[in-house]
Parts: C-alpha cells; structure tokens; sequence
C-alpha cells in the first residue's frame, strides 16, 4: 500500500542511510532501476537482506516499487533524494562555500617565517 499523496514517509532518511548496505543500494538505485535479485548479486548481502533493507529505505521516503509482473523493481524516489539533497545544502551549503573563499584568500605562510617562529628545545 502507498502512502498518501504528501504524506510524510515513515522513516528517517539519515538513519536509513546511516547502514553501508543501504548507502550500496541507493548508490546501485542511482545508475536505473533494479530488482531485489539484480541488488543482491551486486551486493555481499543475501536477497532477503536486501528486502529488508530496501523496505527501511522505502518506509524513508528514498525508494519506491513497481510491480513488473511478478517482479518488484525498485528506483529511487525522487522526492526523497531531493529532500535530503536540500538539506545538506541548506545545512552546508553556504559552509562550503564560506571555506572555499577562506581557502582562495589566506596566503600561505612561507616555511622559514614558520621555522623561525619554532621555539628551541629547553635541555635539561
């Protein structure tokens, strides 16, 4: 059963994404679309992993399912890539981009000025 149009998705999309498997599968999801089998031959996880993980993954909001005969095939949701995708952005964004412009304007400091600077060893 699908949830409501714009109802908010069960799962947390960060937590889901917090498992390297399900980060493999998202990333597998992002070149086309795949079955639970075509996941777990790529994936060193068996296929009832993968459904488990993919079902996390969808209660998040980041997959969806299409019944193709018997097969379910699975995609990513575009909504829920853009939503997490605006807020990385919205959180680091202007981050990133305050850093670059530090990065691009601090001269660097010359290795003799910040050897001399060395205070020498005390002997005992």
């Amino acid at each position: 059963m699908s949830p409501a149009a714009g109802a908010a998705p069960a799962g947390d999309a960060f937590e889901a994404l917090g498992d390297p498997n399900r980060r493999a599968i998202v990333e597998l999801l992002g070149a086309h679309e795949r079955s639970v089998q075509e996941l777990a031959d790529e994936l060193p996880i068996s296929r009832p992993a993968v459904s488990r993980h993919l079902r996390l993954l969808k209660e998040a909001g980041l997959v969806v399912e299409e019944a193709h005969g018997t097969r379910r095939i699975y995609r990513l949701h575009d909504e829920g890539v853009e939503a997490v995708a605006a807020y990385l952005t919205e959180v680091w964004g202007d981050v990133a981009s305050r850093f670059r412009l530090l990065a691009e304007n601090t001269a660097p400091r010359p290795a003799a000025a910040a050897s001399a600077r060395k205070q020498p060893k005390r002997k005992r």
